[in-house]
C-alpha cells in the first residue's frame, strides 16, 4: 500500500467538507433572499389588487354617469339618421316663410 492513500483520503473528505459548509452558506443565503423576494411581492400585489379596485369602482361610477346618456347617445348611433337629418331639414326650410 502506497504511503499516499491515507493522505488523499483525508484530503478528499476535508474538501467534501468544505463543500458542504460552502453549499449550506449559499443555501441560507438563497432562503433569505428568496424570502425577502416573496414578502415584496406580496406588498406589490397588495398595490396592484388596490389598483385594480379603485378602477373598478371608478368603471362602475363612469358607467351610472352616462346611464342617462345611453338612450340618447344610441339614437345618434342609428344607421338611418344620417339619412333623415338632410331631409327634415329640407323640409322644415322649405316650409317656413322667407324673410327679404
Amino acid at each position: 500500500m502506497s504511503p499516499f492513500g491515507p493522505w488523499l483520503l483525508v484530503l478528499g473528505g476535508g474538501v467534501i467538507l468544505i463543500e458542504g459548509v460552502v453549499a449550506g452558506v449559499w443555501s441560507v443565503r438563497l432562503v433569505r433572499q428568496g424570502r425577502a423576494l416573496s414578502a415584496r411581492l406580496e406588498r406589490e400585489r397588495g398595490f396592484v389588487q388596490a389598483d385594480v379596485a379603485r378602477l373598478r369602482e371608478t368603471l362602475e361610477e363612469t358607467r351610472r354617469l352616462w346611464e342617462p346618456w345611453r338612450r340618447a347617445l344610441r339614437r345618434l348611433r342609428h344607421p338611418s339618421l344620417p339619412l333623415c337629418l338632410p331631409r327634415s331639414g329640407g323640409a322644415r326650410r322649405a316650409s317656413s316663410p322667407r324673410v327679404p
